[in-house]
């Protein structure tokens, strides 16, 4: 757990996910859409992928990917991204974590 903390801590916007899920595409692309540029970390291909994994669940993400971390806070999955932006809330979030300049 120290490890994904550690990593979800060391940018303003960290995503971890795995190659083959289209919903972790997905947000990352809104994501970037908002002009973020966020550390992608692929547990399938990671070394301690399984570990990392394992400590999400841990941490509360069911599924565990997409999970995402802003302004060095576990924000939570897809549906949790979704709901911010749909109430227009995730641009906000974004701006306070110094992850966009608007």
């Amino acid at each position: 757990m120290d490890m994904v903390m550690k990593l979800g801590t060391s940018s303003a916007v960290v995503i971890f996910t795995k190659s083959s899920c289209c919903i972790s595409h997905s947000i990352e692309t809104l994501i970037h859409s908002f002009g973020a540029n966020p550390a992608v970390y692929e547990l399938d291909t990671h070394p301690n992928g399984k570990q990392m994994e394992k400590a999400l669940m841990e941490l509360g993400c069911h599924p565990s990917v997409p999970a995402i971390f802003i302004g060095k806070e576990l924000v939570g999955g897809a549906n949790e991204i979704m709901s911010l932006n749909v109430r227009g809330k995730l641009k906000q979030l974004l701006i306070r974590a110094n992850a966009i300049w608007v």
